[in-house]
């Protein structure tokens, strides 16, 4: 098995994935779960979303199949987990209940579905179909290289931004939040009613 590595395959796959895992649009969201008392682990974080990412690489069309799930229902399910966040962001209110282990957001709703959403995981397999997959791994490195050190500098960033300024960008980044989940949503409901 020879490898190929190709620099355009890896920057096109590295551009597309940063532009669908979107870290620096989530950051008011993750500010926000740190401001809830949420600790924020950076390196499991990463490694459990690079696990993922892995995973759904390789298994996922068998993954979803196994469970009798096709992509349009695992991404509408996607949907209205980031319909619920854009809610809680825009009217200030909180509904989903962080029972997760000692106040961590790491895996929900860090991990699923911010950052290896179903989103990430539709082009993952899109990916797949297009360039070799060691660029694909590649370009999925850098990607949480990149998640990293925005979730390492987070107090840092606050800093920079300030409070109002990240109020806004909170209510900003939540309607952006919202248009996405509405959009998943159709776009995908569509195919499965019709």
């Amino acid at each position: 098995m020879s490898l190929e590595f190709s620099i355009k395959e890896i920057l096109s796959a590295f551009m597309v994935l940063f532009a669908i895992i979107d870290i620096t649009g989530s950051i008011p969201i993750i500010i926000d779960l740190k401001n809830k008392g949420n600790v924020i682990k950076p390196v499991p974080t990463v490694l459990g979303s690079f696990a993922v990412f892995i995973a759904f690489l390789y298994a996922g069309d068998g993954l979803l199949s196994l469970f009798g799930v096709d992509i349009q229902s695992f991404a509408v399910a996607g949907a209205i987990v980031i319909l619920v966040l854009a809610i809680e962001m825009i009217l200030g209110v909180e509904l989903m209940k962080n029972d997760g282990p000692q106040g961590s957001a790491t895996v929900v709703p860090l991990i699923f579905p911010l950052i290896a959403g179903a989103g990430t995981l539709t082009t993952l397999l899109a990916l797949r179909a297009e360039f070799h997959t060691e660029n694909i791994i590649v370009a999925i490195i850098l990607n949480m290289i990149f998640v990293y050190l925005v979730l390492a500098k987070l107090s840092w960033i606050e800093k920079i931004f300030g409070k109002g300024t990240i109020y806004v960008l909170r209510k900003f980044f939540g309607i952006i939040l919202l248009a996405m989940a509405v959009k998943l949503f159709v776009t995908n409901i569509a195919s499965i009613i019709g």
